[in-house]
């Protein structure tokens, strides 16, 4: 007597939650918030050198890893949204992260520029977290509504 075992991949209800992360992640407004986040995230990580952070040490670190860190977040949204959904509160944590890191960090006094800089790009980056948070919080309301 053989069994035979289905995989779990083509599962109706697996189906349908990945059509409905798949709908969320092709939408107009998920690829202006994700692909904007990358490009904070670029810019966070290349602003010591266009900003010019002469004077500090740590932050121009910082922002290159919180930078690079983002990109690929935003990237990995942008391409998984259905499995990487549970990670974009990190994105506002960052962002807050950017904002305050001037301030925080044990440089010697940060320039005018260094701290516009990470406000505005902080701020951005939050805000384009929040809106990615909900994208998830919206598909999965969506999918336990089903």
């Amino acid at each position: 007597m053989s069994t035979v075992h289905s995989s779990i991949d083509h599962h109706p209800d697996l189906l349908a939650l990945r059509a409905r992360y798949e709908r969320v992640a092709e939408s107009t407004s998920a690829h202006v918030t994700f692909g904007l986040a990358l490009l904070t995230g670029l810019y966070v990580a290349a602003s010591p050198w266009i900003v010019g952070f002469n004077a500090a040490r740590s932050l121009p670190t910082c922002d290159l890893i919180v930078g690079i860190a983002v990109a690929f977040l935003a990237y990995g949204f942008a391409t998984a949204l259905d499995r990487a959904h549970g990670m974009t509160w990190t994105l506002p944590v960052l962002g807050g992260w950017v904002i305050v890191s001037p301030w925080i960090l044990p440089d010697s006094s940060p320039g005018a520029g260094m701290i516009w800089s990470n406000v505005v790009a902080g701020a951005l980056l939050t805000l384009l977290g929040l809106n990615a948070t909900y994208f998830g919080m919206r598909t999965r309301a969506a999918v336990s509504q089903a």
